[in-house]
């Protein structure tokens, strides 16, 4: 059986229009203010589940490889009598890596103690004390290589680090000024 019917359907246009759609939460580029309007519940940390936790500054690799390596006490000696006696801090004292990774540590901690100084202060220093751009880097390293760079910079207040600098800048100066 053929159907050879023909069925015309008419049809009328009709346009439906919104004025404005807005899908889930409107960010505005300001991160405090989207932050503020994010839902959620925050990570779980460790006091959430009555852990107790680490809350100071994470050590350096270096830190804690000289924590790992453990230094030699002569206390530890008494370990004999109980059977125990710990041997990392033994090894590494007779080998010398103790005292290497110590040196570590004081190499790392003047590092990041100059490159804040130089971000924080190079500019207003060099505006009044001026030194060619090959010879900043040298500058600052020249200070960090003074015996008493720590004593004079760590902690201390950028005054204070601005007359170490310019005492430093004088020496510099004579010693560029010999060669």
């Amino acid at each position: 059986m053929v159907l050879d019917k023909v069925i015309y359907v008419e049809m009328e246009e009709q346009i439906n229009e919104l004025d404005e759609v807005i899908v889930g939460k409107v960010l505005t580029g300001n991160l405090k203010s989207d932050i503020k309007n994010t839902e959620g519940d925050p990570p779980i940390n460790f006091f959430d589940v009555g852990i107790p936790g680490y809350q100071g500054k994470p050590a350096t690799q270096s830190e804690r490889r000289l924590h790992e390596a453990g230094e030699f006490k002569p206390k530890m000696l008494l370990g004999l009598l109980t059977g125990s006696i710990p041997l990392n801090p033994i090894l590494n004292g007779i080998s010398g890596r103790t005292k290497t990774l110590k040196k570590r540590v004081e190499i790392e901690t003047k590092e990041t103690l100059i490159l804040s100084i130089k971000s924080r202060l190079s500019k207003d220093f060099l505006a009044s004390n001026p030194l060619e751009d090959y010879l900043v880097a040298d500058f600052f390293y020249f200070c960090a290589d003074d015996e008493n760079f720590m004593k004079h910079c760590k902690n201390q207040s950028d005054f204070k680090i601005l007359i170490f600098l310019r005492m430093k800048y004088r020496q510099y100066k004579d010693n560029l000024n010999q060669e």
